[in-house]
């Protein structure tokens, strides 16, 4: 199968490089009147179930419904178009949140919706004869991941930075867009020499054998949550009570997958799956263990952004001063638990 060409690692995040000017402000209403809308656009994934779809499912988004508009391909793509109005919420890595927000989109981080833990995390996998055994082995080779720009090709970059290498040994080392589905065959077929894989697909290919993990995300940075939804400013702005609606149900579907048993959540999303009849193959819902969700509820603090706001800056992929941490998010519209930030 084709790849794509590789991406220089200074050039990280620069797809989601957009204008301000280009952003959205969301659905318009009359006389610019509130409008507490009670349907919300959204993306969703081929064979799996989001966070809102489980919660709408369990009851928890009350008489707000979803309208789903299509897949996404990736959570930079997903962000992009609830900045332009395309859909009302996206979710995406935290880094690819600050970039465009960075670029001047007015986007704010509502609730955290996936992270790494002990079952849920990204492996970045050889072949189990592979003479790769460390941060320098991986210039000059081939790394496939789903999407640039987002939390595969961040982490990779922590993990070599961390390995000692120079920004110009870096830049050797060539991230691939390889589809999810095609990861462990183009590993496998020796067209990729390091395959990033997660859940079902991960699980998978450990299943058949022959590979090992080079390292893992959670092996890097321990539990964190990874993503956050965003909604627009303008769009909280005229619809504060369906955000409230919106996040807070989206957070007791958090702690209801956390506290249910495993085998309960998969058969509800399997059910799930079945009753949006999209021709959809359930048999992957079968290896889901965890959302990863570090924080209860999926509260959201300064830790989940600053990070990659450093880890850009560093990089001049943003200004140094370009972005603060708090300016990024808000909890003021999650009902479950106890503070809020503004």
């Amino acid at each position: 199968m084709p790849l794509s060409p590789p991406t220089s690692r200074r050039h990280f995040l620069t797809l989601l490089g957009i204008s301000a000017a280009a952003v959205g402000c969301g659905r318009a209403t009359a006389g610019g009147a509130t409008a507490n809308t009670k349907t919300l656009r959204y993306q969703g994934f081929a064979g799996q179930v989001t966070l809102p779809e489980l919660a709408e499912d369990l009851g928890y988004l009350g008489d707000v419904k979803l309208q789903w508009v299509g897949n996404t391909i990736s959570g930079p793509q997903d962000i992009q178009s609830a900045a332009t109005g395309q859909t009302d919420f996206g979710g995406a890595f935290n880094g690819a949140v600050v970039k465009l927000a960075a670029s001047g989109a007015p986007i704010k981080a509502v609730i955290s919706y996936y992270g790494s833990d002990k079952y849920a995390y990204s492996g970045y996998y050889v072949l189990k004869d592979s003479p790769i055994r460390s941060a320098r082995d991986l210039i000059g080779k081939k790394i496939g991941m789903n999407t640039l720009g987002a939390h595969a090709e961040a982490l990779l970059g922590i993990y070599l930075e961390r390995g000692g290498l120079s920004g110009a040994d870096i830049d050797k080392v060539e991230p691939l867009v390889v589809p999810p589905l095609n990861t462990e065959q183009s590993l496998r077929r020796g067209q990729i020499e390091v395959g990033v894989l997660g859940g079902v697909l991960r699980d998978k290919a450990l299943a058949t054998g022959g590979i090992r993990p080079l390292f893992t995300d959670h092996q890097l940075l321990g539990d964190f949550s990874a993503g956050s939804y965003v909604l627009t400013e303008r769009f909280i702005e005229r619809n504060p009570v369906t955000a409230r609606t919106f996040v807070t149900g989206v957070a007791k579907a958090i702690e209801w997958a956390r506290t249910t048993p495993r085998e309960d959540v998969v058969a509800r999303m399997t059910e799930i799956v079945r009753k949006r009849d999209r021709n959809e193959d359930t048999a992957t819902l079968g290896y889901w263990q965890s959302h990863g969700v570090a924080e209860t509820g999926g509260r959201i603090g300064d830790k989940e952004f600053r990070l990659w706001i450093d880890w850009l800056a560093e990089r001049g992929e943003i200004g140094k001063d370009r972005i603060k941490a708090s300016d990024l998010y808000t909890n003021q519209f999650n009902g479950y638990g106890k503070g809020s930030k503004g």
